[in-house]
């Protein structure tokens, strides 16, 4: 598995098997702590926090940029001091390395920032 931030999403149109949780575990292991697989294995999801409401809403602005970018959109819950970012391949029902790609380059947009 090469470096996932440097990857591009491909097209995903359910022609492929979603990952199995073993292979989602390892996709794990290549992205920050902080993101959890669920039980079902279909999806991850990862909260940010914030200390104010501009900030939250600056970085769902360039998660936006992302997925627009890597043609791949996550499920956002903004609120107050939060953002819940979840993803998962609609098309197959589960996970692809699409998933794991994008989420690399939220944690690298993150840790940039920091």
């Amino acid at each position: 598995m090469d470096d996932l931030k440097a990857k591009k999403c491909k097209p995903c149109e359910g022609d492929i098997d979603p990952l199995t949780i073993n292979q989602s575990k390892e996709f794990l292991r290549l992205i920050d702590k902080a993101w959890i697989l669920n039980e079902d294995g279909k999806t991850i999801e990862r909260r940010f926090s914030f200390p104010v409401y501009s900030r939250t809403i600056a970085f769902v602005n360039a998660v936006v940029w992302i997925a627009h970018n890597q043609n791949h959109h996550p499920k956002l819950v903004v609120a107050y001091g939060y953002c819940d970012v979840q993803y998962s391949t609609h098309a197959i029902d589960g996970l692809s390395e699409n998933d794991f790609i994008c989420a690399a380059k939220i944690d690298q947009l993150v840790t940039e920032a920091d």
